[in-house]
């Protein structure tokens, strides 16, 4: 019999979570969660239940995802504008939340069954009612190394299912898969870290590698417990395993640390792994705020570390580039990964803001064991970039990841590089400019979001920076303006600090193009003055020199002396997918459509994935309408505005375009949107500020906008004047 069909309440305990939670439990009388009247499963095939196992799950996939949606959003409510977006992001916005107003009367008519208001709606937002409602990823979120035992409830893929929804809820689906794994496989790790004893360390290593199916360090971990207890025949079946998973996910063949293990392990029994040896030391307590330079001279005597010059007080991530593993190759491929390492080394020197230990001097641990904990316990590094090459046929593959170690050695990054290898100098260059592109803009955003987790109390300038950048990326104006005072107040901190007066200076960019300075003249200047400033404080960042360029081009109009910055700036990093993006925005400015064309594509080359593709990107929209290729231009304006639709700058070639196609409905979408971001925004407001060069340009895209139904003139709005 269901046990949960005659009782009128459940309850969650540690045997559920260790069971899976398949099936209810009956709940002890002074269960302090006895009033929890609703079950939801998201992982693995949605379920939702009463207490009284009565099923409460939409028959709808569209219901379906939006229930799932404001679950993983609580406690926080779930607005209804985003929810919109998430599950109609291809109708215009008014036909979106309609289907959303009816998707609610389907979900809530769902769950009246269990007798309680599980979601609350409002005009506003739905939230869900944790007091009400027991769901299961919200269990393994609050799982930790030392209560660990709801880790088991993730057996199966987050919303397994769900797929296909929307194309912006796969997007968001695949982030919240990924946030779910991270979670579980980090407080795994730790908590198989934790153990000493072999009959605890099996368990912990399984529970681990049901998250992380190719995770070596679990599968070594197992091997060497079962030879701690004798089972060597267990400890070469686990080695077994190991390779098979590694070969099916990954094309991979197990490790040198791996291989080496298990040769130990069937070697001479004088020469046999007797025990798993002992835990590496606790790593050294973490590091004040904003000790970036204090911690890159905390390494071992006698061995090099390159990196930048920093001043005092200027923080900055430490990264290591441990030598490549070579897999599968000839005798004359040795050079291979070695030159790769080097190669890597060589690029993210580029990167101003970043420390960087060569692979050289990482060389003997990957000789060793390519420990990354006593790799963080040497040399003090916030990450790790390891990987390994194969050569197949006449291709290359190097399969590279980031690992945060001061995360418990969570892979936040990972990328595999396949590329002929006729040209192998041009090749190694390639792929190790792709490498540190996209690791640049994920290391900036993991260490924003270490910062924000501080307290704030004595914040260096260098967290103050970091604070502020994914705040200027949401565009959401309250967020915004705080984010401008945190970079304010980290220039007032370090006055010297070039990087805060740069990206002080592309905030500004924003406040003038959303519409939001009170005062646009003096937002200008202070622009200009900032983006000068940074380059006297530091006149080989590369960064630093493409914000000015674009501070010059899209606010004062001064194009020549842009694409010069630009230049300079690429001269010192070519690898810098940013400082592309910024220069083909300056090239159309121009008139130059070609090089506008050529250089968005090598950004794009570089980084595929950019974060911050949503303002990038729409700079295609820009070069179609302008060459006249108007279909184009509606589906790359499309596309970022999807991305993020509150950025005025992305709808405005958009409109232009569409002005010109015949799609109304579309059009009336993206024009209210528009109008809403921007309510004063016109034509003769356009023409006023707009920075292209060619009458014939300036004409296309006025015409387009006109087309489109914006307003001429505003009644009282006088134009903003350029510098």
């Amino acid at each position: 019999m269901d046990l949960l069909s005659t009782q009128p309440r459940i309850q969650v305990t540690s045997e559920m979570a260790e069971s899976g939670f398949k099936q209810p439990i009956v709940p002890t009388p002074h269960d302090p969660r006895d009033h929890v009247v609703a079950r939801l499963r998201l992982i693995g095939q949605i379920e939702a239940w009463t207490a009284g196992a009565e099923n409460l799950l939409p028959s709808g996939r569209k219901t379906r995802a939006l229930l799932a949606v404001v679950a993983l959003s609580a406690p926080k409510p779930a607005l209804r504008g985003r929810l919109a977006e998430l599950l109609w992001s291809r109708r215009p916005e008014e036909q979106a939340r309609a289907s959303l107003r009816q998707e609610i009367h389907r979900l809530t008519e769902s769950l009246s069954p269990a007798k309680t208001e599980i979601i609350q709606v409002t005009r506003e937002h739905l939230v869900l009612r944790p007091d009400s409602t027991w769901v299961d990823v919200h269990e393994v979120m609050r799982a930790t190394p030392r209560q660990p035992a709801s880790l088991a409830l993730l057996d199966g893929e987050l919303l397994e299912g769900l797929d296909g929804v929307d194309p912006s809820f796969d997007l968001w689906l695949v982030t919240e898969r990924e946030r779910l794994l991270d979670r579980a496989r980090s407080v795994a790790e730790t908590a198989l870290k934790d153990q000493t004893d072999a009959d605890e360390i099996i368990p912990a290593a399984q529970r681990l590698l049901q998250i992380d199916r190719a995770h070596e360090g679990a599968w070594r971990a197992l091997m060497r417990a079962y030879a701690e207890r004798g089972e060597r025949g267990m400890a070469v079946q686990a080695y077994d395993r190991c390779r098979a998973v590694l070969a099916d996910m990954m094309d991979a063949v197990p490790s040198q640390e791996t291989q080496k293990l298990l040769t130990e392990l069937r070697g001479p029994a004088s020469n046999r792994l007797p025990m798993r040896p002992p835990s590496a030391p606790a790593p050294d307590p973490e590091p004040e705020a904003g000790s970036g330079p204090e911690r890159a001279d905390k390494v071992t005597p006698g061995i090099p570390v390159v990196r930048q010059e920093a001043r005092p007080g200027h923080g900055g991530a430490q990264i290591g580039v441990l030598p490549l593993q070579l897999v599968g190759a000839g005798p004359n491929d040795s050079h291979l990964a070695t030159g790769l390492a080097e190669e890597i080394t060589t690029a993210l020197m580029r990167f101003r803001w970043m420390f960087v230990v060569s692979s050289s001097s990482l060389a003997r641990f990957a000789a060793e064991s390519r420990d990354e904990s006593a790799i963080r316990d040497t040399f003090g590094l916030d990450f790790l970039l390891d990987g390994t090459v194969h050569r197949i046929g006449s291709r290359l593959r190097a399969n590279m990841r980031l690992v945060d170690l001061r995360a418990g050695n969570q892979i936040v990054w990972a990328q595999r590089f396949d590329r002929e290898s006729d040209d192998l100098l041009s090749l190694q260059d390639e792929i190790a400019a792709a490498v540190v592109a996209q690791i640049d803009p994920a290391i900036l955003l993991i260490e924003a979001r270490r910062s924000a987790s501080r307290p704030h109390v004595d914040a260096s300038a260098y967290d103050l920076m970091l604070r502020a950048l994914p705040l200027i990326s949401r565009l959401e104006r309250g967020p915004f303006i705080e984010g401008g005072d945190y970079l304010r107040r980290s220039i007032i901190l370090e006055p010297e600090y070039a990087a805060a007066h740069a990206w002080y200076a592309y905030w500004h960019v924003f406040l003038v193009g959303q519409g939001w300075a009170e005062d646009p003249q003096a937002a200008l200047e202070t622009a200009g003055e900032l983006a000068e400033r940074a380059i006297v404080l530091d006149p080989v960042d590369a960064r630093g020199l493409s914000i000015a360029g674009h501070v010059r081009a899209y606010l004062h109009r001064r194009l020549r002396d842009a694409i010069s910055l630009h230049e300079r700036a690429l001269s010192l990093n070519p690898n810098l997918a940013m400082a592309w993006a910024l220069s083909a925005i300056t090239c159309a400015y121009a008139g130059q459509l070609d090089e506008a064309d050529r250089r968005i594509k090598r950004y794009k080359q570089l980084s595929p994935m950019d974060p911050y593709a949503f303002i990038f990107d729409g700079f295609w929209t820009v070069i179609y309408l302008l060459r006249g290729d108007y279909e184009a231009a509606a589906t790359a304006g499309r596309d970022v505005t999807q991305m993020n639709s509150a950025l005025s700058a992305g709808f405005k070639p958009y409109v232009a375009a569409l002005g010109y196609l015949n799609r109304p409905r579309e059009l009336l979408a993206a024009r209210e949107r528009l109008l809403a971001l921007e309510p004063d925004f016109t034509v003769e407001r356009f023409l006023s500020t707009a920075p292209f060069e060619r009458e014939v340009d300036r004409r296309t895209f006025a015409d387009g906008l006109r087309r489109a139904g914006i307003p001429e003139k505003a009644l009282s709005v006088a134009p903003v004047p350029a510098v």
